[in-house]
């Protein structure tokens, strides 16, 4: 009486059959075997077998580049890249020119572009400004710094005729700014001198300076964080008793800011 085999359940003849039970089985096996098999019949050049299900047997005959890999077809020239453009979703982005960098970009396909990068020196944003007359200043008055003339202004932060002491940040300029003034006041020996930077008609930062019997000059540096629409001047106090004039012509005062970013 044939039985099977263990792993697969073949009909086998046994030792005791009959003749023809004994090629009954083998008729059963070759068959069982034939069917068991058919999976591996046939394929093209080049495929490869892989299998199909988790089925005992269960194959089939497959390109090399199978379908859940990434395909040699989807890249097209020396330097491509693959991304993405949804889960499980592999794309080509084409190679840039010469020069450019990747850079992350939402608004594309696959999340990345090519860009070519800025070359060459910043331009300078900021001004810087002066005067074509000298100012009296007052005994033990705090005085804003008046400014008629400029050596350079770039994006229009200052006016020469109105409110032109203040330096105010335009549209597009929030960020970091280098505030940096100087005067000279005219010779004398009493009392003290101060320049002073104010943001929106209030003190932010002073620089005191004392009298001497030259020349009194005094310079006054800060990095501020100013937002559209603050303001910043100079102003001077001093202290001699009596009004003092404060040497604005010929680059003896000038007052500059620097836009260092955002």
């Amino acid at each position: 009486m044939a039985t099977t085999t263990t792993n697969f359940g073949w009909d086998i003849p046994q030792s005791t059959d009959l003749v023809k039970d004994g090629a009954t089985a083998i008729a059963a096996l070759g068959q069982d075997i034939d069917t068991a098999l058919v999976d591996l019949k046939g394929g093209t050049t080049g495929q490869v077998l892989a299998k199909a299900s988790g089925t005992d047997l269960d194959f089939s005959w497959v390109a090399q580049d199978d379908s859940n890999a990434i395909q040699n077809a989807i890249v097209d020239a020396k330097g491509d890249l693959i991304s993405a453009t949804a889960a499980d979703t592999p794309a080509r982005l084409a190679v840039g020119t010469n020069g450019q960098v990747l850079t992350a970009d939402s608004t594309t396909a696959t999340g990345l572009k090519w860009n070519t990068p800025s070359t060459g020196t910043p331009a300078f944003v900021g001004v810087s400004l002066k005067s074509t007359t000298d100012q009296t200043i007052s005994n033990s008055t705090y005085t804003a710094i008046t400014w008629n003339d400029e050596y350079f202004d770039t994006d229009a932060y200052h006016s020469t005729s109105v409110n032109n002491s203040r330096v105010t940040i335009p549209t597009g300029k929030a960020g970091k700014y280098l505030i940096s003034g100087f005067i000279t006041y005219d010779n004398n020996t009493t009392g003290s001198r101060q320049l002073l930077i104010y943001k929106n008609g209030s003190s932010a930062y002073v620089q005191s300076l004392a009298a001497a019997n030259i020349y009194p000059t005094g310079t006054v540096s800060y990095i501020a964080d100013l937002i559209v629409g603050d303001y910043i001047e100079m102003f001077t106090w001093q202290s001699s008793g009596s009004s003092q004039t404060l040497f604005k012509t010929g680059n003896n005062s000038s007052f500059v800011m620097q836009y260092l970013g955002a």
